[in-house]
């Protein structure tokens, strides 16, 4: 039987992500997303219910994440759900966390931006921030390119 384990999220920084190196150098960085769902209930009443995920960045992309995302900053996530069990040290009790292991990483909106989702008017795709020195070179390692910049006005695109 084939298996599939695969996540796409998009959603806003809880807090501002948090770097750390391993002993042999790898950067890590831990980041909290909240990701929004709005849905009427039987009544017809809008409810917005929100989900926090914990996601986990490796290498390049960890440090990339540590120096242009803040807290409330728009993003978005690609990855795999990883699920963790330890043994509490203050209590002896097993725990566990599901969280997401980003494997893709897009930043949304612009810098300045916060809360706008990257869902605005316009020609306002997902696209991949990095130092200007970087985007005249590859892009990051497990990053996607910023689409190339055509001449195209809003009424071109299809939505």
């Amino acid at each position: 039987m084939a298996n599939l384990n695969k996540v796409m999220l998009i959603g806003n920084l809880t807090r501002d992500p948090e770097l750390r190196y391993t002993p042999k150098g790898t950067a890590v960085a831990e980041l909290g997303l909240a990701v929004n769902r709005t849905r009427k209930d039987e009544s017809g009443q809008r409810i917005e219910e929100t989900t926090f995920v914990d996601v986990t960045l490796w290498g390049s992309q960890a440090e990339i994440a540590q120096k242009y995302l803040s807290k409330g900053r728009p993003v978005y996530i690609e990855g795999r759900l990883q699920y963790d069990t330890w043994d509490d040290k203050t209590t002896g009790q097993k725990r566990s966390k599901l969280r997401v292991i980003g494997e893709q990483m897009q930043f949304l909106g612009s810098p300045g931006d916060r809360n706008s989702g990257g869902g605005g008017g316009g020609n306002n795709a997902p696209q991949q921030q990095a130092a200007p020195q970087q985007q005249r070179s590859a892009p990051p390692q497990g990053a996607s390119p910023a689409p190339p910049a055509d001449n195209m006005d809003d009424d071109d695109i299809p939505f």
